[in-house]
């Protein structure tokens, strides 16, 4: 079980999306990590086969997936960031009616439908209109219709947006379990849905693949770039305003602990630092700090 990205690149008149990109992608879960314009919902909708690249292709299994046609598609689960749905809906009716198109018979979709409301928790809120579900539960919906028809490849973008932490766990737990022997691939710009479950990774930055590899590799291009220190709180905005900075955390006596990221050793008496995935993010996307 093989999904090739070959060099695909999508142009929109003067802008790159995606510049191209290759990836290889075997079973397991791999994280698509990149800050909002990155081109990692671009590269999604190429691997689903909703928008067709300027140049390059997608194969499954050694075959383009323009000629899979409906195969590819009776194999493929897909997330996108907003998936719609008719208001009058319940959430059995949505998930019903996406069964359908998969082709799932109604006794393999009643059953199926009853299994990831149960994994989802959703189970006991089935009849209620998706119009009058919170973004959470929304997303919950989202999920369980791309689990349906269990896709051999699972392609999630920005799953855990509007979930909260105990979901978030709940949802990576379910993904972990889900992978065994399947490709799921999923985009993200929040750091811990991958950390932790990826099989594998690859960095997406102004639409180019820039790394790629395991978590533990990933995060040795920021060793000896991290550092911890205690400063006066009144010296907290002159570094804020220096220095990238991943974590501020008050301490009892009125001092700060900073969390930081510089080539060399910036405020005296720092310590160095394990790398973890979030400073890389913060050290490849310094502007996402910024937003946040």
């Amino acid at each position: 079980m093989e999904l090739e990205i070959c060099g695909i690149t999508k142009q929109y008149k003067d802008k790159c999306a995606v510049d191209q990109v290759s990836l290889t992608l075997t079973p397991g879960v791999w994280g698509l990590l990149g800050a909002n314009g990155a081109g990692k919902t671009t590269l999604m909708r190429m691997i689903a086969g909703i928008q067709r690249p300027t140049s390059g292709c997608v194969r499954y299994d050694g075959i383009e997936i323009g000629t899979l046609k409906e195969a590819y598609r009776d194999i493929f689960g897909y997330l996108p960031q907003e998936f719609g749905f008719y208001p009058s809906f319940s959430i059995q009716d949505y998930l019903e009616y996406i069964a359908a198109l998969k082709g799932l018979t109604k006794a393999e979709s009643l059953k199926r439908i009853q299994i990831l409301l149960e994994r989802v928790s959703l189970s006991n809120v089935r009849n209620k209109k998706i119009s009058k579900l919170s973004g959470g539960m929304k997303r919950r919906v989202g999920i369980a219709q791309a689990l349906l028809n269990e896709p051999e490849v699972l392609v999630l973008d920005e799953p855990t947006s509007g979930l909260d932490p105990g979901e978030r766990v709940k949802f990576r737990n379910l993904l972990s379990e889900f992978a065994h022997d399947r490709i799921v691939l999923i985009s993200t710009h929040i750091v811990s849905d991958i950390e932790y479950i990826a099989t594998c990774n690859a960095i997406m930055k102004e639409g180019k693949i820039i790394a790629t590899g395991k978590t533990k590799e990933l995060v040795q291009m920021v060793s000896g770039k991290v550092w911890s220190a205690n400063i006066d709180s009144r010296e907290l905005e002159e570094y804020e305003h220096r220095i990238p900075m991943v974590n501020v955390y008050n301490e009892e006596n009125g001092d700060v602990k900073v969390r930081y990221l510089a080539e060399t050793e910036v405020i005296p008496g720092s310590k160095s630092e394990e790398p973890r995935m979030e400073d890389l993010y913060l050290w490849l996307f310094p502007e996402s700090g910024k937003e946040d």
